[in-house]
Formats: C-alpha cells, sequence, structure tokens
C-alpha cells in the first residue's frame, strides 16, 4: 500500500507505518493496528441477539488465573516490544510484566503510564508513557467461530485500547492482504462508543468497513465490563456487544474487493497511548490508565 503522507490522509498512512513496529519486532508477524472506520456504516440490529456459542467447542481460553504481578501465560501470548512511529502513538510497549500483569482476581490488567524509568526512546524522542500490546501469533490462531473478550476499558484524551486480529499470513502476504478484524477499538474523546471494523485489499486505513456501536444514555464503556464480540463464519462476520448485535458484514459490502477472511488469524489485546485517531493526551488525562480483561475466549465448530 502506498500511501504519500498529507493531512488528509494521515490515517492511512498511520496502517502503512505500523509495517516499522513489526519489522522492530521479532515477537510479531507484523503490527498495524486499526484507524477510524471511513464512514461505512451498517444499519444496527436492534434486539437482536447474537449468535451463542453454546454449541461450539472451546479453542483457546485464558481466564487470567495466577498470583497477582504475574506475567501472562507465555505458552498463550508473546509481548511486543517497542514504539510505533507509523501511527504516531506516544508509548513505548515494555516487556515482561511491567505493564501487563495478572491482578490475583483473574484479571489481565494492561497499564499506560505516564513515566520512563527504561529510558526509552521513541520516535519524538524520548517516551512519555510507557504501555503494553500482546498477541497469540505463532502460539495460537483460527479460522471461524465466536471470537469474545469481557473488558472493562480505560478512559480519557488519547487513550486507545483496543482487542482484534490479523490473518496468520501476513508476514507472507503483508497488509492489508493478510486482512484484519477489528473486534473493538475505543478513543478516548468517545467514553461511550466503540467500533468495529474490517481492513483488506482496497478497503484499509480510513477506508474500512465499520460500524460503531453507542451505549444508551450517555453510559460510559469505562465505567463497567463489557463483553465485545464478533461471530465468524464463511463469509460472514457478526458484531456484538453485550450479546446486541450492530454489524454484520459479507463480501457484499466490499464494493467488489476481495474478501480475505476465510483463514486463520491470531488475536491482539493492546492499549495505545496518543495516535492520529485518538489524539494526544491532554492535561484533563489522567494516568495511571487501566484495561483491565477477564477473559477470553474462542469457540469453534472443530
Amino acid at each position: 500500500m502506498t500511501v504519500h503522507p498529507t493531512h488528509s490522509t494521515a490515517r492511512s498512512v498511520s496502517r502503512r507505518r505500523r509495517v516499522a513496529l513489526y519489522a522492530a519486532s521479532l515477537l510479531c508477524c507484523s503490527a498495524i493496528l486499526t484507524a477510524l472506520p471511513g464512514g461505512a456504516s451498517a444499519a444496527p440490529a436492534a434486539d437482536a441477539p447474537a449468535p451463542g456459542p453454546a454449541a461450539l467447542a472451546v479453542a483457546f481460553e485464558d481466564q487470567f488465573d495466577g498470583p497477582a504481578g504475574a506475567a501472562v501465560d507465555g505458552g498463550k501470548w508473546q509481548i511486543e516490544t517497542g514504539d510505533n512511529v507509523n501511527n504516531h502513538e506516544r508509548q513505548y510497549y515494555t516487556p515482561g510484566n511491567d505493564n501487563a500483569a495478572l491482578d490475583g482476581q483473574g484479571n489481565l490488567v494492561i497499564t499506560a503510564r505516564k513515566e520512563n524509568p527504561g529510558n526509552y526512546q521513541c520516535w519524538y524522542g524520548t517516551c512519555e508513557y510507557t504501555s503494553s500490546r500482546l498477541n497469540t501469533s505463532g502460539k495460537f490462531s483460527a479460522a471461524y467461530g465466536h471470537v469474545e473478550a469481557r473488558i472493562k476499558i480505560p478512559r480519557g484524551q488519547g487513550i486507545w485500547p483496543a482487542f482484534w486480529m490479523l490473518g496468520d499470513d501476513i508476514g507472507n502476504v503483508g497488509w492489508p492482504n493478510s486482512g484484519e478484524i477489528d473486534v473493538m477499538e475505543n478513543v478516548g474523546f468517545e467514553p461511550g462508543t466503540v467500533h468495529g471494523t474490517l481492513h483488506g485489499p482496497g478497503y484499509s486505513g480510513s477506508g474500512g468497513i465499520g460500524a460503531a456501536y453507542t451505549l444508551p444514555n450517555g453510559q460510559a464503556f469505562a465505567d463497567d465490563f463489557h463483553t465485545f464480540a464478533v461471530d465468524w463464519a464463511p463469509d460472514s462476520i457478526t458484531w456484538s456487544v453485550d450479546g446486541q448485535v450492530f454489524q454484520r458484514r459479507t463480501p457484499a459490502d466490499l464494493g467488489g474487493n476481495q474478501w480475505v477472511f476465510n483463514k486463520s488469524f491470531f488475536l491482539i489485546l493492546n492499549l495505545a497511548v496518543g495516535g492520529y485517531w485518538p489524539g494526544d493526551p491532554d492535561g484533563s488525562t489522567q494516568f495511571p490508565q487501566q484495561m483491565v480483561i477477564d477473559y477470553v475466549r474462542v469457540t469453534t465448530g472443530d
């Protein structure tokens, strides 16, 4: 994907630039985070229940049980490290349990801090923030099924939590040909809204195909845990929040572009600080901020 950096294409450029983080990390096939959906929308299916996972077998699950302060299970997750010039994020992703640790109560806590005890260097100079990003590449991937996580997201201007997936073949075909499925993204200036988006060849970056879900009555997602999920089948992906469907996508939505989601994908959790889409933190942003994950589960028909 070739995009020249202009103001109007900043969000598209951010996706292309994430390839640099991938090249700098030996732990991940790629590092391309999502950008703002480019106006694509789908009419919410009001009060329609999400297809349930009851008849499916658990293919992957982490309930994050363990002592407080322990790192995540290395048999399931790998930790990415480095900064991210690609999206102009401000944080440095640290190793081990520095910014991602169990809380001893069955949760994984990813913490974004305004600090830099390791004197990490970022694209803009000495890093101002630290956080964490982890993925299942090389450890778990799957095609199809019910993919969900129960998460309490953080809040504040410039805060950007995400739960998403990348095609397992990204090391061979690159992004966006690998495909990207964003189960949940939130940017801090929208406390009551999350986004679900598809990215692929011809519909990447700001041209991603997606829709948003907004809580009723002015509620904020940071106030409680919510379950974010996709139900994924050949030629169909359906998004839900707390069991309420808000979007379904099929090849017919891609305007003739290629559907690249009939193959295996791996999982990613991360908490970014700043970037083209959320903007940078300001005087109103409090630190530390925490993304608390109760569980991640994938159920399939296998």
